[in-house]
């Protein structure tokens, strides 16, 4: 028997990592978007133009499939690229849909809703925020009150969001609803995507111990959603959650880590201008540091090799959250009490060092270690779900 000759396209070969790694690096040098502006709502519009460049050119969402925009890139480039963009400064992504609603949407959306959602909250058209926790459910999710009442093609939502990051500039909540009893707990929570702007939404900022207004509580009173804009089944939301959840605590793993390997080593040349290298109690203090932001690394990578393989970020994603959590508090700890008293100045004050930066960033990781599930909820994860301990009865199911 004669074989066919194939008439497929042979496939070309994978660009080699120098490669890729200096034709990104060109590209980030030549569409730079320069100094991000002071004021705030300038710097949103500053990344959202940025966030488009990156679109329009094909560098947008390294991790993302090629059919809704993204460069679907190979692992190892995933890497390089997160490396670049951190050593050139660049803007990250507006809001939290992209780390955390995307991956959802792409794993249990239908097309329509890939189609619709995708591409614009990619390029920047649209920005999403979380609207998961509660002034009475934050831990324990579960419990959450906000309800959603089915009425024909709607659904009425009424309830209370809080500590809701970027509320303040989003097109569009992805929310957690009850559309079950009140005591159904996770057996009755629905998976929506609401409208930020439609009637009825009111978002009130929060402010923070810098000063700044990244938080705010979001009211929802008799706000009409389609059920189109309902992800999975109705009372199935759960799992969807768990999926959000594990990637929020995944997300920017790698471009954490490259972040804050080029911040030790800025803080580090800090210490060398002030002469305090000489210490060696400073310098051991160094070595710790930089030990850990390797460590980071490693496992960032291996988180994101993991996601590559089963698709979800799975249950030692909450193992980055610690590792990153705890070494951006003891990073600006260790840099406030370094600069000792100039250490407290805040950025008006004109001996303030680096316009208080150290000072703005011990302020702000404050709450680190409660942000995407506290330390406490990511320490359980990982003894029952990764080291397999016995686990809090307590607690809804996997």
């Amino acid at each position: 028997m004669t074989r066919e000759p194939s008439t497929a396209l042979p496939v070309p070969e994978p660009e080699p990592d120098a490669d890729f790694r200096a034709r990104l690096r060109e590209f980030l040098a030549a569409h730079h978007p320069g100094k991000p502006p002071k004021d705030p709502g300038q710097r949103v519009g500053w990344t959202k133009a940025w966030l488009a460049t990156l679109f329009d050119h094909g560098y947008a969402g390294p991790g993302w499939p090629r059919e809704f925009g993204g460069m679907e890139l190979p692992f190892a480039h995933q890497v390089i690229y997160h490396e670049e963009a951190a050593r050139a400064r660049v803007p990250g992504p507006l809001g939290t849909g992209l780390n955390i609603a995307a991956p959802t949407i792409i794993k249990y959306g239908t097309q329509e809703q890939k189609r619709r959602w995708l591409a614009p909250m990619l390029r920047g058209d649209t920005v999403w925020a979380q609207g998961y926790s509660e002034p009475e459910a934050g831990s324990d999710l579960p419990s959450l009150r906000t309800t959603a009442r089915r009425d024909g093609d709607e659904y009425v939502v009424r309830g209370q969001k809080v500590w809701t990051s970027h509320a303040g500039d989003a097109d569009i909540f992805f929310a957690l609803v009850r559309t079950g009893t009140r005591d159904s707990r996770q057996h009755g929570i629905t998976y929506l995507v609401i409208d930020a702007r439609a009637p009825g939404v009111q978002v009130r900022p929060l402010r923070d111990l810098t000063g700044g207004q990244l938080f705010a509580e979001v009211f929802f009173d008799d706000v009409r959603v389609p059920v189109a804009n309902r992800i999975g089944a109705e009372n199935g939301g759960w799992p969807l959650a768990r999926t959000s959840l594990g990637h929020e605590r995944a997300a920017g793993a790698l471009n954490q880590a490259a972040m804050y390997r080029r911040v030790l080593t800025e803080l580090e040349s800090l210490a060398r201008e002030r002469g305090q290298l000489a210490d060696p109690l400073v310098r051991d203090q160094f070595v710790d540091l930089e030990i850990r932001v390797r460590i980071m690394r490693y496992n960032a990578m291996m988180t994101i090799g993991g996601i590559l393989a089963r698709g979800d970020a799975g249950p030692t994603s909450s193992i980055s959250r610690l590792l990153v959590t705890a070494f951006e508090q003891d990073l600006h700890e260790f840099a406030v009490d370094l600069l000792g008293p100039a250490g407290l100045l805040g950025k008006s004050e004109p001996r303030a060092v680096q316009r208080s930066r150290w000072l703005t960033g011990f302020l702000r990781t404050r709450a680190s270690t409660i942000g995407a599930g506290t330390r406490e909820i990511q320490l359980n994860t990982v003894a029952e779900q990764v080291l397999g301990l016995p686990r809090d009865p307590g607690m809804p199911p996997r």
